[in-house]
């Protein structure tokens, strides 16, 4: 997996078609983890609520001030496209800041309007656990046609 690659967690795509979220409306956000690595076939992944794989506990510290967490996603949208819909974020610049975290590895993406905090999918930013807010700003580039597509084959 490359640096940048979002990956849909199984389960997540399993709820989407059990009515579990709402891309329209829900309140999405990211996490950043270190010391594990997400795989798309976790079991049940949430954030803080329950389920088997409970990503919160990994979360980078909150020292500094450049990482609030977790990251609400803005801008979000769920729209039509020309052959199916896309789920969307705005991008994300976390700033540099000498009292921020050193050791990020994965962004982790769930829905907070669910009481369980399920995770849809996760983001690399470093596999080594090494994105750091001390040497530089982190900037999350989302793909411009949508984070999650659905197409027509």
């Amino acid at each position: 997996m490359a640096t940048g690659t979002m990956k849909w967690f199984a389960q997540g795509l399993h709820d989407l078609g059990n009515k579990l979220h709402d891309l329209d409306t829900d309140d999405w956000r990211m996490g950043i983890v270190t010391g594990v690595t997400p795989a798309v076939n976790t079991a049940a992944p949430h954030w803080g609520g329950t389920g088997t794989t409970n990503y919160a506990t990994s979360q980078v510290a909150v020292t500094g001030t450049s990482y609030t967490a977790p990251i609400v996603l803005a801008s979000e949208a769920w729209a039509l496209t020309a052959t199916g819909a896309a789920m969307d974020f705005a991008d994300i610049t976390l700033a540099q800041d000498a009292a921020g975290f050193t050791n990020g590895g994965y962004g982790i993406i769930y829905n907070n309007t669910d009481v369980n905090k399920r995770a849809i999918g996760f983001l690399e930013i470093s596999a080594t656990n090494v994105a750091s807010l001390v040497t530089g700003a982190i900037v999350i580039t989302f793909n411009a046609a949508g984070t999650l597509g659905l197409a027509q084959a």
